[in-house]
């Protein structure tokens, strides 16, 4: 309770008590004769995941991908591009990923000197591809768990269709990848450093955004 005096007039506030409880229990309703009660939506982990293929994109000057202490795929300037499927991908993803991946422009124009104006099929930089189910990684205590990523029986082949995709949407001799499966070690000289994550969520698969904008 607060008690003002001016000018010979006394005014009496008085707030509510008790102060304002915080209930996070998502869909209780607020009772106007108790105390105030604000309620807050939880999200669990699987709804909080995003459902969608998911490619982590690093602008380099240099990558390569080594196996068994052999080199089996480099490029020089260009991307290196990890992909990550999960369980639910279908062809639309795949055709999302490659369409964003080719057209996005992460690179300067040295004949304008305009930076982020052109795209890697504009370069005519190399891609180089590496499958990552570890993007799709939930942490359960402090052990990493995959059961979002795609089964490898089914991730192969879809691995495989999504590098044809990118042969074919581009020069096939600018795009390297890795051994599905196999134990990779990458290496790359990430030029800026510049790092992009893409998702295919499903309200973006329109062709539209696919050049420019």
């Amino acid at each position: 309770m607060l008690v003002v005096a001016a000018a010979g007039i006394r005014h009496r506030c008085t707030w509510p008590s008790p102060p304002l409880q915080l209930a996070a229990s998502y869909g209780n309703s607020i009772d106007p004769g108790a105390h105030s009660r604000v309620n807050l939506p939880t999200l669990s982990s699987k709804k909080a995941h995003i459902k969608a293929m998911r490619a982590v994109v690093q602008r380099v000057a240099s990558a390569s991908v080594e196996v068994e202490g052999r080199i089996i795929s480099e490029i020089g300037p260009g991307l290196l591009v990890l992909i990550g499927i999960r369980d639910s991908d279908t062809d639309s993803d795949a055709d999302y990923i490659c369409r964003k991946v080719l057209n996005m422009r992460l690179f300067p124009n040295e004949t304008t000197g305009k930076g982020w104006d052109q795209s890697v099929m504009q370069k005519n930089y190399g891609v180089l591809l590496v499958s990552q189910f570890t993007l799709y990684g939930i942490l359960k205590g402090n052990k990493p768990d995959f059961h979002v990523a795609m089964p490898p029986e089914k991730a192969k082949p879809f691995y495989e269709s999504l590098v044809d995709k990118f042969r074919r949407g581009y020069n096939p001799d600018q795009i390297k990848d890795g051994i599905f499966g196999a134990m990779m070690k990458v290496n790359l000289v990430n030029d800026g450093p510049v790092t992009m994550q893409l998702d295919s969520s499903q309200a973006s698969k329109n062709k539209n955004d696919a050049e420019d904008s």
